[in-house]
């Protein structure tokens, strides 16, 4: 967790990924997420997808982490006071609702705008706040659906099934997962409008959908495939035959010790580091179909080459290629085949992206962090992911809300 948005204060209303993702970066940042949730069960993502804990899912301690909970019910007159209370001190309100739920609550940007102009409202779905399919509630693969990141054929059973990607840049999967991917956009959005507000004194409101996430991510694949017909020379594009790589260049070799590497000496320049490093210079010279003048060579229709350097990498352990890759300059390195495998590697361990923490209430987590290292700052959660409603009379206190006004709302249901 870095402090560049220390001093920023966050609500939330989201429940499941996409707007609790969105939270989760901004709080990584420094802000101050504060979850605004209905004292009737709240985000439900604490019990669905396994349980570590009772009401503790892995999903939800990764996305709601270093998050305050506070419980309102927003249909009651003290609640709605009480959240408009806490709308004064926020800079940004992150809306992970489909279509104009909270317009019919009565806390909808209109709204919010009115009690303050300069508030950023980021509202963050599957398929973003206006269009034909605004008001259609998403799930999981929804929005890579759309983008078209998920291609099926009919199989023989009579069930659609995987189909494998085509194009001249691979697929729209390229993407990524659409809650993840939109969120990251969602959160540049809410940076950028932050800057902007310093400057002019204006709020913003920024409309996010997981699918054009989707869409932006994969932009190589995307603007390949639309543009396709008008390549006039494909001379220096990867070599493909439905979807998969069959360069010997740019290529997955195994290692001696059967791991992987991702081979990319497509540049002349780290095809002749590559082979002086291995004592090769016999292959300096291997010419590859149709790419020769261009910037890139991907050896097209050299399986002959591919064969070699397969038996060449044969030769070493992973470890020992990723070595020859630091010391001599050569585009290649790991390729695992789990996440887990890859959390063992020490460049990965080094950069600090997982990390695995301990609280007193939810026991050893092993979280995902920044993908961005500020100096200084090294990622760390600085607390769990909260339970429902459990800063609700701390939040209050700092609004001004007595122990008996406080009493008095959870007597009366308000929180």
């Amino acid at each position: 967790m870095s402090d560049l948005l220390a001093g920023i204060r966050v609500l939330e209303s989201a429940v499941l990924f996409n707007g609790d993702t969105l939270g989760a970066h901004l709080g990584d940042l420094g802000a101050d997420v504060i979850k605004v949730e209905s004292p009737d069960g709240g985000d439900y993502l604490r019990h669905m997808l396994g349980q570590i804990t009772p009401g503790r899912s892995p999903a939800h301690l990764q996305v709601n982490r270093g998050k305050r909970s506070i419980t309102l019910d927003l249909r009651s007159n003290a609640g709605r006071e009480a959240f408009w209370k806490l709308h004064a001190t926020a800079d940004v309100f992150v809306d992970g609702t489909a279509g104009d739920a909270l317009d019919r609550l009565g806390i909808g940007y209109p709204a919010q705008h009115e009690h303050k102009p300069d508030i950023v409202y980021c509202q963050y779905s599957g398929y973003g706040s206006e269009g034909p399919y605004a008001n259609i509630p998403t799930h999981g693969q929804m929005m890579d659906a759309l983008a078209g990141a998920h291609p099926r054929a009919m199989g023989p059973d009579g069930f659609l099934h995987e189909a494998r990607h085509t194009g001249p840049a691979r697929g729209m999967n390229t993407g990524g997962e659409g809650t993840a991917a939109g969120a990251i956009h969602a959160a540049f959005h809410i940076a950028a409008a932050l800057v902007q507000r310093e400057r002019t004194g204006q709020g913003a409101f920024i409309d996010v959908s997981g699918t054009d996430g989707v869409l932006a991510q994969a932009w190589i694949a995307a603007t390949y495939a639309l543009n396709e017909q008008r390549i006039t020379d494909r001379r220096t594009m990867p070599a493909l035959d439905n979807g998969a790589l069959t360069g010997a260049k740019y290529q997955y070799y195994e290692t001696g010790d059967r791991q992987a590497v991702l081979f990319c000496c497509i540049e002349p320049k780290f095809w002749r580091n590559f082979c002086r490093a291995i004592g090769r210079e016999d292959l300096l010279d291997r010419s590859t179909g149709g790419s020769a003048g261009g910037p890139v060579d991907f050896g097209k229709d050299e399986q002959e080459l591919r064969k070699e350097l397969q038996a060449i990498f044969h030769t070493r352990p992973l470890a020992q290629w990723t070595a020859l890759a630091v010391e001599h300059d050569v585009a290649l390195g790991p390729a695992y085949r789990s996440v887990v495998e890859a959390a063992a590697d020490p460049h990965i361990q080094e950069r600090g992206v997982i990390r695995t923490q301990t609280f007193g209430s939810v026991g050893e987590f092993t979280y995902i962090g920044e993908a961005g290292r500020v100096a200084g700052q090294p990622y760390e959660v600085r607390r769990p992911a909260p339970d429902l409603g459990q800063h609700t009379a701390e939040v209050l206190r700092e609004l001004g809300y007595t122990n008996d006004e406080i009493a008095t709302l959870t007597q009366t249901a308000a929180i």
